[in-house]
């Protein structure tokens, strides 16, 4: 018994910190490749362009980014725009009446209702490029904003490069300043844009589609099989399946276009939670044909991890499980070395500071949030290893969108609004954690172990931050009744 404990023990912390030290190499790995390889040149030909605007009850912000298509600098014969909407609420009507405004002023724009939302936001991608034949398909979320020149920025990376299959840009945030909540979630995210990603595309890595903010080359979707919707992350099962047929995407961190974060604790756990359960399925289906592939064998080793990188929430919570015997019995463990472990926390850490030292030119104030991040990450991790569990094990379920306020605007009504979550299950389990945590704290204590109660505390304040938040979305809210309107073919 002893002797399982200590190696379930050892495989999840080795485990565990080998994510860590992946992190530590593509921040090292950085430093490398930091200058971009290719210089593009402006376009001396436009070709057709079709922009897809997937959207599911987003009466909120559905009128902006239809705004901002329309706005797009493109030769108006070269611009073609569908709005994808399975609404069931008023947005379709909204986005019906917007749609012929610019009609009436000579933009290509079509709204496409779906009465079923079949294969969801895939689905309604896929539904959509049946109507299209356009040779670049750009796509954007009811909640970005892209400024009038981004076709002319992504589009020639296309064009100059026949091997690239997609053009990921950089998200930024019209709410990053709303809360800690925001500011802590936007150091991720910069990190994830402005080292991860630009070192996964510069040092030909596999790299993932985000879904939205990026422009694609109709014959890469269609060589890789279209838009599939038995995941949830359609984005990322999408990217790797068209990297396995030889195709690669390319990240230009210089394009931004904002975009709105979640603002309830409740929101951004079921964010996470369909990214957590979509990376889960997503290995379920590919890592075996991944593995087949013909990819180069380092690029198929790296893609291989890559892809199961969401399997390190789950080991977060195996490794507390099996902590307690080893805090208990310490001398289990005498004479391993596992102290080199440690290295991998700096990892992460490091992708913060330097995106925030590139972004902002050596002003990181910004990173004062990281204890928050820190603590929201590790509380996370109850909600998101259920997500994998789930979808490793292949139970369904619904696509749920992250609900959309317009926070671009001092609006501090949103706590009223119909999109507002409640609190899910999850909210006990964390709190149960929690509690767990903090009994390891004290046994740490009594046993004299006092070094690992940091790493404990961490542990429960970020189960107890997590739990709480989502506590304190457990309010009656009064629902406006829906509107149904008829969209346009």
């Amino acid at each position: 018994m002893i002797l399982a404990v200590v190696i379930l023990y050892l495989i999840f912390a080795t485990w565990l910190s080998l994510y860590g030290f992946q992190a530590l190499a593509l921040s090292l790995a950085y430093l490398f490749h930091r200058k971009p390889r290719h210089n593009l040149k402006p376009l001396l030909e436009f070709p057709d362009v079709t922009v897809q605007l997937p959207v599911f009850n987003e009466r909120y912000v559905v009128e902006r980014v239809i705004d901002a298509a329309a706005a797009l600098d493109w030769p108006r014969d070269k611009l073609h725009i569908q709005v994808l909407d399975d609404s069931t609420d008023e947005t379709t009507g909204l986005a019906c009446a917007r749609a012929e405004q610019h009609r009436a002023l000579g933009i290509d724009i079509t709204v496409i209702h779906r009465a079923e939302r079949t294969d969801y936001k895939a689905g309604a991608l896929q539904n959509g490029l049946a109507g299209s034949r356009s040779p670049y398909i750009a796509i954007f979320d009811a909640d970005f904003c892209p400024a009038p020149d981004f076709l002319k920025q992504t589009i020639p990376a296309l064009v100059e490069q026949p091997d690239v299959a997609w053009v990921q840009t950089r998200w930024t945030h019209f709410n990053e300043g709303y809360s800690a909540l925001t500011h802590a979630v936007a150091l991720l995210m910069d990190a994830h844009f402005t080292v991860e990603q630009v070192v996964r595309d510069r040092a030909g890595l596999t790299m993932i589609f985000n879904g939205s903010a990026g422009v694609w080359r109709r014959r890469a979707i269609d060589a890789a099989g279209g838009w599939q919707g038995d995941t949830l992350t359609e984005d990322a099962d999408l990217s790797f399946r068209a990297q396995m047929t030889g195709w690669r995407g390319r990240m230009l961190p210089d394009v931004t276009v904002p975009s709105e974060m979640p603002v309830q604790v409740t929101a951004l756990k079921q964010q996470y939670f369909r990214w957590s359960k979509g990376g889960a399925q997503t290995v379920r289906k590919l890592f075996i044909p991944m593995a087949k592939s013909r990819m180069p064998l380092g690029r198929k080793l790296t893609g291989l991890f890559h892809m199961s990188s969401y399997l390190a929430h789950p080991l977060i919570i195996l490794l507390l499980v099996t902590w307690l015997a080893i805090i208990i019995h310490p001398e289990w463990i005498q004479g391993v070395p596992i102290a080199f472990m440690s290295l991998a926390m700096l990892g992460l850490p490091l992708q913060f500071l330097l995106a925030q030292i590139v972004l902002h030119r050596g002003d990181v104030w910004r990173m004062i949030y990281l204890p928050v991040l820190l603590i929201i990450g590790t509380g996370m991790a109850f909600n998101n290893a259920r997500g994998v569990v789930q979808g490793l094990a292949g139970r369904p379920s619904e696509f749920m969108r992250t609900p959309k306020f317009r926070m671009d605007s001092a609006n501090a009504m949103w706590k009223r609004s119909a999109y507002a979550l409640a609190a899910d299950p999850t909210a006990f389990g964390e709190a149960i954690m929690a509690g767990y945590a903090a009994f390891m704290v004290v046994a740490a204590w009594k046993t004299g172990n006092v070094s690992v109660i940091p790493f404990l505390l961490l542990y429960t304040i970020g189960f107890a931050y997590v739990a709480i938040g989502s506590a304190m979305d457990l309010r009656p809210r009064k629902r406006r009744p829906t509107l149904r309107l008829k969209a346009d073919a």
